[in-house]
């Protein structure tokens, strides 16, 4: 048996329950004239402890169908965003 993809990206969207959305970012170098571009993909990931919020960086995992669209779930959450709260503070200083 193979390995699952894992991949690395930020939150984008946590407003659904047990879903987030990642935003998976892969660079590409072009063949011939070797510039290197970005591009981007997003993915509806299986977060059932509820722990990723939006602008964290999440490790992600292949898995079987968990619905239409949900193929990947939440491995770990790698660094967290600051918080909103913690910014307001800063700013009022």
């Amino acid at each position: 048996m193979g390995k699952r993809r894992q991949l690395t990206g930020e939150v984008t969207s946590d407003k659904m329950q047990k879903t987030v959305v990642v935003r998976v970012m892969q660079i590409n170098k072009h063949s011939k004239y070797s510039r290197v571009g970005r591009s981007y993909n997003k993915y509806k990931v299986h977060d059932e402890a509820g722990a990723a919020r939006i602008g964290d960086t999440v490790r992600i995992e292949e898995t079987r169908p968990l619905s239409k669209d949900k193929r990947f779930r939440v491995i770990e959450v790698v660094k967290k965003a600051p918080s909103v709260e913690k910014i307001a503070v800063k700013e009022e200083i």
